[in-house]
């Protein structure tokens, strides 16, 4: 398939005397010379893009430490959060932890869950059916509490909105402590205590940690309230730094210190159902050195977001998320892989699904003439699995990067899985024509809906209509966001060991972009595998060494770089080793003539 020509956004800089101080600073070197200066005014370039302005900031960035953690009592109601589950605890109350079927919740309930059984054992979890319950809090998860004599539900990664079902439990007499990072409503739910940094009259200041991460917020107190130590919670990082990587939360503040953390504790000690898991992914570790667990390479986050999260989602896609909770919270490695054996199995139908849906999808588009001058694209199959849908959406956006509507019918109901494109809220579009929806929940970039078969034609042209009318031309084509454009010249062993340091990676902190222009490519220009493009460049204009580099699936640019022509590229900056020997390699993300 043809690369699809990309939009290069290259970012501010920052202000130059900014830069340069902070440069100076972090140079710290006696007699630095002109390479070492040049080295640190990318590094500072590329922090205050990231709002690090400071030494004092740029050490809290290299060096995160627990004690950078806010206290958890600053979060409102917690003290009323905290109150309550010990008042439950008192009294021998049955206590239900509940949350979403996805990484994020289930990873939530299994870190409180595994908390409060240490001391507490009138306690179960509840995870809602994708199919017969959908997302967040649900009337069947109540009745099901009242049935089994539940006085409260702890409730993570959901329950902002959940004002009527939160009422329902009152009714009841069973009490909510909601746990959820999502955009409430203009009113908060009548709950005993809502955790939400997102909260209108929230105090906290730390605004993005994932649901999990409220969770841990939650955990921190309690153990405060017990006068336990905080060494004692680390245990759980790495189930927090599973819901941030998943969850795509920003990588700053509070969630950087948790997901460093987090990642070494999965990197050196995983529990057993991370380690049962990742055997079916080919990270296996080589050896066991005291309470070490060496992996056959470090594990990134990327690594959790691919490997990890796709694994844990499919038992809610294709059974229940309860399977999930039961491997996260295993203790011991032969029930892990009791569990692991069964999400297996169900990653693989997962798969199977994806692979036949996405090729019916394109199909579909393929055969229809209408969707090629379309602002959207929006498909329907009564067939399609509910629980992968929105995979499919996401590379139906890969493939022709517009706002997507994937449709099933389950249960009488036509069911949606949305997707957007950069800077595109699709959220806001879809509530636009909430008048033909049943329900819809979600936010900018992806969500979920659904409305009677009767309202689906309607729905689908007037969503385009509005698409259409709002989106620009911009949006339109996908971006490459750089960092920075620099001199082959300042590529070195010194600058790449400090990007390194600027792990964990992702959103508001992702792996840095740059480019460089009006290169030629030297005499080893190739293509391997597939259709990938490998090759060395050296500046037309500025002398340089020659820079190794592995285009992926840009092979159709041979001809015109084999021909001499002189073209910028955009690119990452890697470590390959063969033969053992490494060596820089440029990752190159486009190529422009």
């Amino acid at each position: 398939m043809k690369v699809m020509e990309r939009r290069w956004a290259l970012k501010q800089s920052g202000d130059k005397e900014l830069v340069d101080s902070l440069a100076r600073k972090l140079c710290m070197v006696e007699n630095y010379t002109e390479d070492d200066l040049r080295t640190y005014e990318i590094v500072a370039s590329l922090l205050v893009q990231r709002g690090i302005k400071t030494y004092e900031d740029a050490e809290k960035f290299f060096r995160p430490k627990y004690d950078h953690l806010h206290d958890p009592f600053l979060m409102n109601d917690m003290d009323k959060a905290v109150e309550r589950i010990m008042l439950a605890v008192k009294a021998g109350e049955k206590i239900l932890v509940y949350g979403d079927y996805d990484v994020d919740g289930t990873s939530a309930v299994a870190l409180v869950y595994s908390y409060l059984e240490k001391f507490y054992t009138e306690l179960d979890y509840y995870i809602p059916d994708r199919y017969s319950e959908g997302y967040g809090v649900s009337y069947k998860g109540i009745d099901w509490a009242e049935d089994n004599d539940f006085k409260l539900i702890i409730c993570l990664d959901c329950g902002i909105k959940a004002h009527a079902e939160i009422e329902y439990a009152k009714q009841k007499g069973i009490d909510f402590i909601v746990c959820d990072h999502h955009l409430p409503s203009e009113n908060i739910p009548s709950a005993c205590a809502v955790l939400d940094p997102k909260r209108i009259d929230s105090t906290y200041p730390y605004k993005e940690l994932s649901g999990c991460g409220i969770g841990f917020k939650l955990i921190h107190a309690l153990q405060i309230y017990r006068n336990l130590t905080f060494e004692s919670l680390l245990e759980y990082l790495d189930l927090v730094a599973i819901s941030i990587a998943a969850d795509v939360v920003p990588l700053t503040g509070e969630n950087r210190v948790l997901a460093f953390y987090g990642l070494k504790k999965i990197n050196r000690k995983p529990r057993a159902g991370l380690e049962a898991i990742l055997a079916y992914a080919n990270v296996k570790h080589e050896e066991r050195i005291s309470d070490k667990l060496y992996f056959n390479r470090e594990l990134t986050l990327s690594d959790l977001v691919f490997l990890i999260g796709p694994r844990i989602n499919a038992a809610g896609r294709m059974e229940s998320g309860r399977l999930s909770v039961d491997l996260l919270k295993a203790k011991k490695m032969s029930e892990a892989v009791e569990v692991a054996v069964k999400i297996e199995e169900h990653n693989k139908l997962r798969k199977l699904k994806d692979k036949e849906m996405t090729k019916q999808a394109f199909e579909l588009l393929k055969n229809d003439e209408s969707q090629k001058n379309k602002k959207t694209t929006v498909v329907f199959n009564t067939d399609w699995h509910k629980g992968v849908i929105g995979i499919v959406a996401s590379r139906l956006v890969e493939r022709y990067y517009k706002p997507t509507i994937v449709f099933t019918q389950n249960d009488g109901l036509i069911t949606g899985s949305a997707r957007s494109v950069k800077d595109f809220d699709i959220y806001t579009i879809i509530e636009s024509c909430s008048h033909l929806l049943t329900h819809f929940g979600g936010h900018k970039f992806a969500a979920g809906l659904s409305l009677k078969p009767e309202n689906l034609q309607e729905f689908t042209e007037l969503f385009e209509k509005k698409v259409e009318a709002s989106i620009t031309t911009t949006q339109t084509l996908p971006e490459v966001d750089i960092d920075l454009e620099i001199n082959l010249r300042a590529i070195t062993q010194r600058l790449f060991r400090i990007l390194k340091q600027f792990a964990p990676f992702g959103p508001e902190n992702n792996v840095p972009v740059f480019c460089s222009k009006r290169m030629i490519g030297t005499e080893d220009v190739r293509i391997v595998g597939s259709n990938h493009l490998k090759l060395s460049v050296v500046s037309r204009e500025v002398p340089s060494f020659p820079s190794k580099c592995i285009g992926f699936g840009m092979g159709e640019y041979f001809d015109r770089i084999d021909h001499g022509e002189s073209f910028d590229i955009c690119y990452q900056i890697d470590e390959n080793t063969y033969n053992g020997l490494s060596y820089l390699q440029l990752n190159l993300k486009d190529i422009h003539f």
